[in-house]
């Protein structure tokens, strides 16, 4: 992945924390698939929530990296918005459904990196140095 992309994914990852996304977990799929890179993964409360996960991490990446999804799928029932920008997909699920589907452990073997504290002050501290 670019570096590009992988400063998009983590900007991903912060739109989606500062709307108040639970468990936000970055999978590197690279070795398992030949049509993404990255799933970034992350949960809401409620289908209102869920969605403004995604409109978040819509408008951050349009006007951050001039990124829009390939594909936008699931806003109407916003239990699984999938956005799709060909190098990585960020999931956002409703929590019961994230339960329910778990990627995490269809995904076991690939390297996952949970977005904390650490990794956001060392991307908000690159991003306000440009």
């Amino acid at each position: 992945m670019t570096t590009t992309a992988t400063e998009a994914v983590r900007a991903a990852a912060h739109a989606a924390a500062d709307k108040k996304a639970a468990d936000i977990t970055i999978l590197d799929v690279s070795r398992q698939l030949v049509i993404t890179d990255h799933f970034l993964i992350c949960s809401g409360n409620t289908e209102r929530q869920v969605k403004t996960i995604a409109d978040e991490v819509d408008k951050r990446l349009r006007e951050g990296f001039r990124l829009s999804p390939f594909r936008r799928e699931g806003e109407r029932e916003a239990r699984w918005v999938l956005l799709d920008y060909v190098d990585f997909v960020v999931h956002i699920f409703h929590r019961e459904e994230r339960d329910y589907y778990d990627l995490e452990r269809l995904w076991a073997d690939a390297p996952s990196e949970r977005f904390d504290e650490g990794f956001e002050d060392d991307d908000r501290a690159a991003a306000k140095a440009t």
